[in-house]
């Protein structure tokens, strides 16, 4: 392209994030497929995270909870399988096999190998024993449509075996094999999680086969992986490029040519759009507030997020693996974090009250409110808990 690529300030880049996010007021969507089409994939390994994500962004969200099964268990229009840097999310069902080329197969060879490794270290059987043990948890699924760890060892006992991981470490365990070999055949896109046991809280899910889907060459998948991205986070630096697929730099930058991309500039330096996405974009008639809850993919959305999220806040608002806890939104920047009480209060505190005045108090009141109503008498405790969370609930 020529000329210098046009700047996109911080105000810019909070407004796409508005609209194209659906946390605007006008912006909400109508199904929770909708929810996942514009953000690519849900952040699904704390199961309620899916949920409140969902709630936040459909204009009606009375009714988040029985949509939101209804996609995943019913319908299938929404899976939940391993994506990026060997991550649980949810995507639509016709994206699984753009991720699965574009991120699972590399992911999953490296799983496949270190299970062997770490097998073969603690004496346990060798690749030939494992891969019968896999063709018959296989069968067994295939034959029950939907099981449990538990119930897949009823067929195939095998899967109760047990071996030491990391002996001699200070991080020493012991393994069953069904947990390695149903993460694994997850990774490889075998299995998928089915419904949990318990509620949509639960995170004691059924296994199940994966749809199947076509194979597509890694190079085209990865390209179509962040158009997608792109249009939805864009823009983005190379940095945030290579820690949101969890590619190598060379994926990266053959996918942003091979994708089109067109460099602009933000305040951290040379970032990318999508090809026709370059104009400028408004921001909202009317300031927002929204509630996101823990792992959300808007708050984990980029490696560098300096322009929505205030780097004092950090220490408040993370735990020390770097997962994000539950946040409060004011016009496209976090400002605090909010917690739900054993009695069903939603409770929250600003941080950075920079633009955030009785106005914004006003509007958070209502989305507590809201996120009250869609919960009832359900309590939802993040997986990964935060410092300012773990007060506010006390």
């Amino acid at each position: 392209m020529g000329g210098k690529p046009r700047y996109v300030g911080v105000a810019e880049r909070r407004a796409r994030l508005a609209w194209r996010h659906r946390l605007a007021g006008g912006a909400g969507a109508a199904t929770p497929e909708e929810v996942a089409q514009s953000l690519v994939a849900l952040h699904g390994t704390d199961p309620a995270t899916v949920y409140l994500g969902v709630g936040a962004r459909l204009a009606e969200p009375g009714g988040t909870v029985p949509a939101t099964e209804r996609a995943l268990y019913e319908d299938r229009t929404l899976v939940r399988m391993h994506g990026m840097r060997h991550t649980v999310f949810v995507f639509p069902a016709g994206l699984t096999a753009v991720v699965h080329a574009s991120t699972g197969l590399a992911v999953a060879a490296r799983a496949r190998a270190a299970l062997i490794k770490d097998m073969a270290k603690a004496g346990a059987p060798d690749a030939t024993w494992l891969e019968e043990v896999e063709e018959s948890t296989l069968a067994a699924l295939a034959r029950r449509g939907q099981a449990t760890a538990a119930e897949l060892a009823q067929d195939e006992p095998r899967l109760r075996e047990q071996f030491v991981y990391a002996a001699g470490k200070s991080y020493e365990g012991v393994h069953t094999v069904s947990s390695r070999l149903l993460r694994l055949l997850g990774v490889e896109g075998k299995v998928v999680r089915g419904r949990p046991l318990g509620s949509w809280t639960s995170s004691q899910f059924r296994w199940a086969l994966a749809p199947e889907h076509p194979g597509l060459e890694v190079a085209a998948a990865q390209t179509g992986l962040l158009r997608r991205w792109l249009a939805s986070c864009g823009p983005a630096t190379e940095a945030d490029l290579k820690w949101w697929t969890g590619w190598r730099v060379t994926d990266v930058r053959r996918a942003l040519a091979a994708a089109g991309a067109r460099e602009v500039r933000v305040d951290e330096g040379t970032a990318y759009v999508a090809e026709d996405d370059v104009d400028p974009v408004a921001g909202p008639a009317e300031p927002w507030a929204a509630l996101l809850p823990a792992l959300d993919p808007t708050a984990m959305g980029w490696q560098q997020r300096d322009w929505y999220l205030p780097p004092e806040l950090w220490p408040s608002l993370f735990d020390r693996s770097g997962n994000v806890g539950p946040t409060v939104w004011w016009n496209g920047r976090v400002v605090g974090a909010w917690a739900q009480r054993p009695d069903g209060e939603i409770v929250w505190r600003i941080l950075d009250r920079e633009g955030a005045g009785a106005e914004a108090d006003a509007a958070i009141a209502r989305q507590a409110e809201g996120l009250r109503g869609l919960l009832g008498p359900t309590r939802v405790t993040p997986r990964f808990r935060t410092p300012l969370e773990k007060e506010l609930a006390a």
